[in-house]
Formats: structure tokens, C-alpha cells, sequence
């Protein structure tokens, strides 16, 4: 499998943020892809870039997807 990582970006108290975070876990998990979660709250450039679409999934850096996990599409580019 290649190497890629995986970002998440999210708010607190966000119930979307959770589930989308659970399930990033137990996809990232399985397939052994090193993720990590980003609260846009704490930086105004990325609460302007994304607070109103979170969760936002990055995939190596570049916008997978938003509001939920689609989960073949993501095992899709996690297998690249």
C-alpha cells in the first residue's frame, strides 16, 4: 500500500466530527495510514478555509471530502 497520510479537520463539539472521526480511525487503522486531527478553531486561516464544511478530510494534504466518509472512495485513494 503506499504511504500517505491523512488529516482531519474538525470543531469541537461537533457530533458530525465525531462520527467522521471514528470512522477515519477504523479505516486508517485497518489499512495502517498514519492520520491526525486538526480543530480549525485554533487558527483563523483555517477556521476561514474550512469552519463551514467540517469534518474536512485531507488526503496528503489535498481535500478528500467533507461532512461525512465515504468509505470506498476513501479506501480508494488510500490505496494509491
Amino acid at each position: 500500500m503506499a504511504e500517505h497520510e491523512v488529516t482531519l479537520m474538525v470543531r469541537a463539539e461537533c457530533h458530525a466530527c465525531d462520527v467522521a472521526a471514528a470512522d477515519v480511525r477504523r479505516i486508517c487503522d485497518q489499512v495502517g495510514v498514519p492520520w491526525r486531527v486538526e480543530d480549525v478553531d485554533g487558527d483563523a486561516e483555517l477556521r476561514a478555509e474550512y469552519g463551514d464544511r467540517v469534518p474536512v478530510i485531507l488526503v496528503d494534504g489535498s481535500e478528500h471530502g467533507y461532512w461525512k466518509v465515504e468509505e470506498e472512495r476513501f479506501r480508494a485513494a488510500l490505496a494509491r
